[in-house]
């Protein structure tokens, strides 16, 4: 046994607490350590475990239990590791061990601490596929290393980078957080095009071919998660070969960023304008000795003179003995045991591994453990250390410069405990000033076009006949190659690639090349897809069958497809014209009126008043004759009812304001040219068989089709506002149509060309409208998305709409006409009417119960007389009957007598 271990290196030392005395009452607890001893991790981690150890127990001189560690060498090896804790379990009898150091070798060694009932701790192991939950025998005394995705999301939101490249190492440590990254990536629309894997043993010249492979893609951004081994030849190697300069961002991972300190100074500055993510570990007092004594021990023992300071992983270890040995105590066992079922001395024969008679209890109380240690608050959250904080920090010469820290719950800030805020630009302010590679301070942008410096970005522009407003090109009369391209859409294209951040040379190319006018839109599409081209500029609509296959901007134009028809005049043709001015509702009230006042007369004036007739008949005929001479205020009969003339008085007052309202809208409907829609519903179309146009090459030809349900020989393309107006005026019955359906924009130009010829009619469904084409995935979406909102939100995206589509029209103002005028409905009579109901009532209540009512009825008749006298004094003046002077005076006596009494 002793001579396999010496022929494999195991065995390297023990170490042992000296501190404090041990007596008969001490016991000792048997701790295995499993690290790469020849590595500058593992050496670090040795020195700071031996510190720790010694700090402890100089502390805890009372405690009755001391802790022993057994350390070995795993060499890098993941079957050197597995048979190291086997040993250490088998023979040595450990009852914990601390290791081991790399993700790819804890595997293994889990399963075996899980069989043989101890707890393995591990400071280092930081692969989420090494979940406690999974391996209840397994502590991580470190933080799992899919919690630092949310951070790196955070910063590649906060610069508004759209793709990123990852590369990582082909270990389980590299290959198990990728998918954290991806979906992540996934929830913020980030494309990650490409995953470049490195093996451990890759020679310099893969690293190089590898990198090289990458210069030639379109994205600048990328994400290196690798321990520090393979990551710094992959540094070393990618300044060789010009990545690290202006316009590239490079994050790493906090596995590089932990050993930042232990890197060779030629790697660092490899590494200039590297933003990296890292645990934040509060500052502390006794952090600060810590290091400086860790330092003058350090030096005093290794070769690595350029470290400067522990690394993280070292400060986790230092907490771990802590936290073992307080567990430890905690058990109080006097003689822990390890009991083997048999005795054979095979090391390579599981069976015979014996297991911990206190792991399970040792277990727990490593996990209800809580100090404060170097590393801050130790408190394990379901087996492993709780995440809190993150550090982001820049490379600048041959240090690194903290720029800003990431919270779950406050995301990206200067400082702990402090919000991030937005600028007016909409970008993070809220991390220091980044020198980026290559000393640029300026952000990158991300990405390039993956071709030559020298070309242009390739601009499809469809070549169409009709709706020039929108793109048009000039040929040459000779080479008959186009030498002008404008239009509204070119337009605007050109003023938002000014407002971008970079510069974007382009040029513009015609679709088809062959020079023929563009069949369908869709071919324009496909050239795209293919990657044949780089964007297309034109009044290409959004369509969801369209992105499946390219990416569109923002729309930039109004949305919406509806339906236009010519307009008639409809004054000839209007044998009931004298009706229009008044509603049916309120031509049946107003009839319905005159004859609840003649009514209402009747009832109170047929008792007293004998100017109404003798006979019931005559008195009801009477009456409503009356209130229907009311319409040209020509009544002839004497009202002797105060309540009767109370109730006219409304009544007249609704038929004056009625006869002007409707002399004012019948004067107006025989003076203005009254206009129509010819059609106003879609159903009307379809169920008449009319033919129906729409523009050629245009998706609305399917939308009529599948969605209208429209027949398709009745659907008739055409390509320009001329053949629109030709098809309309001639009508579905002479070679053209009774409708043409279009989007909004087509149709206000061609609106704006032929006036009130034409309108606008019925529901107007639902489209983008148009938006500049790109390549799936391509970043130049969102830049030029956000500089549409910019065009939009300073009003230049009108000017430039007002000067190519509403300002070139042929109306006069000498054309225009109304369209249609308002109907005097019943609504607009309501308030008056209802008075004269209540007014009505109120007399008829008066009239049938006159309790209350005779006080008053001498006033009302002496002011009734005083009105009759006025009346009829001129006439007695002229000659005028004795008879009726005679009744007045009458009158006046009754009215005096009733006073009296």
């Amino acid at each position: 046994m002793t001579e396999f271990v010496d022929a494999c290196s195991f065995l390297n030392k023990y170490v042992v607490a000296q501190n404090g005395s041990i007596n008969s009452n001490t016991s000792l607890f048997h701790v295995g350590v499993v690290l790469d001893l020849k590595s500058k991790m593992g050496e670090i981690a040795e020195s700071c475990i031996s510190m720790a150890l010694s700090d402890f127990y100089e502390i805890h001189a009372n405690y009755t239990t001391r802790i022993m560690l057994h350390a070995m060498d795993s060499e890098q090896n993941v079957v050197v590791s597995a048979s190291s804790a086997l040993y250490l379990m088998k023979d040595v009898k450990v009852q914990a061990i601390i290791g081991p150091q790399e993700s790819t070798q804890a595997s293994f060694v889990i399963e075996l601490g899980e069989n043989a009932q101890v707890p393995i701790v591990s400071f280092s192991a930081t692969s989420p596929s090494l979940s406690p939950l999974k391996s209840p025998y397994f502590i991580r005394t470190a933080i799992d290393d899919s919690t630092q995705v949310k951070a790196v999301v955070s910063i590649i939101q906060a610069f508004e980078w759209k793709e990123v490249v990852l590369i990582y190492e082909d270990t389980n440590y590299g290959n198990e957080v990728i998918p954290y990254f991806i979906d992540a990536f996934q929830k913020i629309d980030v494309l990650v095009p490409y995953k470049s894997t490195i093996p451990l043993d890759a020679t310099d010249d893969q690293i190089l071919k590898e990198l090289h492979n990458l210069t030639t893609m379109p994205t600048r951004v990328f994400i290196v998660h690798m321990s520090s081994s393979i990551g710094s030849r992959l540094f070393m190697n990618a300044n060789n070969a010009g990545m690290i300069s202006q316009g590239y961002a490079w994050i790493v991972t906090d596995g590089l960023s932990r050993l930042m300190a232990s890197m060779n100074s030629s790697v660092i500055d490899s590494m200039e304008g590297v933003l990296g993510v890292r645990p934040y570990i509060p500052k502390s007092k006794k952090l600060e000795e810590f290091k400086v004594r860790w330092k003058r021990n350090f030096y005093s023992n290794n070769s690595y003179g350029e470290i400067s300071e522990p690394s993280l992983y070292g400060i986790w270890a230092y907490d771990t003995v802590w936290a073992l040995a307080m567990a430890v105590e905690g058990v109080k066992t006097m003689d822990p045991q390890f009991l083997s079922s048999n005795t054979t001395n095979n090391l390579s024969d599981l069976s015979c591994l014996g297991y911990s008679t206190i792991g399970p209890q040792l277990l727990q109380t490593i996990l209800s453990t809580r100090f404060k240690g170097l590393s801050g608050d130790f408190h394990l959250v379901n087996g492993e250390l709780e995440s809190s904080a993150f550090q982001i920090f820049n490379v600048i010469g041959e240090g690194e410069r903290v720029v800003g820290h990431w919270t779950p719950m406050g995301g990206i800030s200067r400082q702990l405990n402090t919000t991030n805020n937005l600028t007016d630009s909409g970008f993070l302010s809220s991390l220091k000033a980044i020198v980026w590679p290559g000393d640029s301070t300026t952000k990158p942008k991300g990405w390039v076009m993956p071709t030559n410096s020298q070309e242009r970005l390739k601009v499809l522009v469809p070549v169409k006949t009709g709706f020039s407003q929108f793109v048009s090109m000039e040929r040459d009369n000779i080479t008959n190659e186009m030498i002008d391209i404008t239009g509204f859409c070119i337009e605007v294209f050109s003023n938002i690639t000014s407002r971008l951040p970079f510069g974007l040379p382009y040029e513009f190319l015609p679709y088809p090349i062959n020079g023929t006018v563009l069949e369908s839109y869709d071919d324009l599409i496909y050239q795209i897809y293919l990657n044949n081209f780089d964007a297309a500029v034109g009044d290409v609509s959004i369509l969801f069958n369209r992105s499946n296959y390219v990416d569109f901007t923002l729309p930039y134009t109004d949305s919406g497809v509806t339906m236009v028809v010519a307009m008639q005049d409809n004054l000839e043709k209007e044998l009931w014209l004298f009706l229009k001015p008044l509603s049916l509702e309120l031509w049946l009230v107003t009839l319905g009126g005159f004859v609840c006042i003649g009514v209402v007369v009747w009832i109170l004036e047929h008792k007293i008043n004998p100017e109404f007739g003798d006979s019931r008949r005559q008195q009801i005929q009477s009456s409503i004759w009356f209130s229907f001479l009311t319409l040209v205020f020509a009544q002839r009969e004497k009202i002797e009812s105060n309540l009767t003339r109370l109730v006219l008085f409304t009544w007249v007052f609704f038929v004056l304001i009625l006869t002007q309202s409707y002399t004012a809208s019948l004067s107006s409907t025989l003076t203005v040219r009254q206009l129509q829609p010819t059609i106003t519903d879609v159903n009307v179309l379809k169920s008449n068989g009319y033919y129906v146009g729409y523009q050629d090459g245009s998706f609305v030809g399917e939308f009529l089709t599948n969605y209208l349900q429209f027949d398709p020989s009745k659907l008739k393309s055409y390509g320009s506002p001329e053949e629109y107006h030709y098809a309309l005026s001639n009508g579905s019955g002479n070679g053209g149509v009774a409708a043409i359906f279009d989007e909004i924009p087509y149709i206000q130009v061609f609106l704006n060309m032929y006036c009130n010829q034409y309108t606008m009619v019925g529901h107007i469904y639902s489209s983008e409208g148009f938006g500049f084409v790109f390549p799936k995935g391509s970043p130049l979406v969102s830049y030029m998305s956000r500089a549409i909102l910019n065009l939009t939100d300073d009003g230049t995206l009108d000017t430039i709409k007002q000067g190519w589509l509403e300002n070139q029209t042929n109306c006069n103002n000498a054309d225009a006409t109304s369209i249609s005028t308002n109907q005097l409905t019943l609504q607009s009579f309501g308030g008056l009417l209802s008075i004269i109901a209540v007014v009505s009532f109120v007399a008829l209540l008066i009239h049938f119960f006159p309790l209350g009512y005779g006080k008053y009825q001498a006033t009302f008749k002496i002011f009734s007389n005083i009105i009759n006298g006025l009346k009829v004094m001129p006439q007695a003046t002229e000659g005028g009957s004795m008879e009726h002077q005679h009744k007045d005076a009458e009158h006046m006596e009754e009215a005096t007598v009733e006073e009296k009494e």
